[in-house]
């Protein structure tokens, strides 16, 4: 799916299924876990959400926002520009969120409350992993938030399985089970957080098959 080449309705097919796999796969929990418990009582919310995909996960989060009554002011980066009209599509007119194309790294210095992201990492060589992690640990007022997958052999074999079943697209099919591959195991993660001199984060395992890092302030 991130082929240059590849078409952009064949693009927002592949990110629709891919969003029907994080409702399946209960994507959303663990990072709604993690804003309760940054957030707290706050009333205000700045969310950074680096390669947003589809939006689904920013969707997730204001409705999140919305049954508490947090004024949450949302942006979404990614760097594939088909990612901005296709999470644009799903998103009701009412649901006020800022999707932009470009590098995270350019919103440097504007005063983000959280930062979070969903399954990038394991598109990311471990020196942009270094400074992304780097960058969220220097711009996050209340904390940053990983989710990404476990590299589990559970999920390599079992994910063609359920993907074959319901039927989502071929590339999604694919990529899939070469996301579990390139995922991480904690002690990996633990050894990135140290090479990046990030005391403070904790590595944790969520139901089915994430791995989660999280820094609380």
């Amino acid at each position: 799916m991130d082929a240059a080449d590849l078409p952009a309705d064949a693009y927002a097919a592949v990110l629709a299924d891919l969003a029907r796999v994080n409702v399946v796969t209960m994507s959303a929990r663990p990072t709604l876990a993690f804003l309760a418990r940054a957030v707290g009582a706050a009333r205000r919310l700045r969310l950074l959400d680096v390669g947003f995909g589809q939006g689904d996960m920013l969707r997730a989060i204001a409705r999140w926002a919305g049954r508490r009554g947090i004024a949450a002011e949302l942006v979404g980066i990614d760097l594939n520009p088909n990612s901005a009209p296709a999470a644009r599509a799903a998103t009701p007119a009412d649901m006020a969120i800022d999707y932009r194309t470009g590098d995270y790294a350019d919103l440097a210095g504007q005063r983000w409350d959280c930062i979070v992201s969903s399954f990038v990492t394991h598109h990311m060589d471990e020196a942009q992993i270094d400074a992304f992690l780097r960058f969220m640990e220097a711009e996050s007022a209340m904390g940053w938030m990983v989710n990404d997958l476990h590299r589990h052999r559970f999920a390599w074999y079992g994910f063609p399985l359920l993907a074959a079943a319901l039927r989502w697209h071929p590339i999604v099919r694919a990529d899939g089970r070469l996301s579990v591959a390139r995922a991480f195991r904690p002690d990996e993660w633990r050894a990135m957080l140290a090479d990046a001199g990030i005391a403070e984060a904790r590595v944790v395992r969520r139901f089915p098959f994430r791995l989660c890092v999280e820094r609380f302030r």
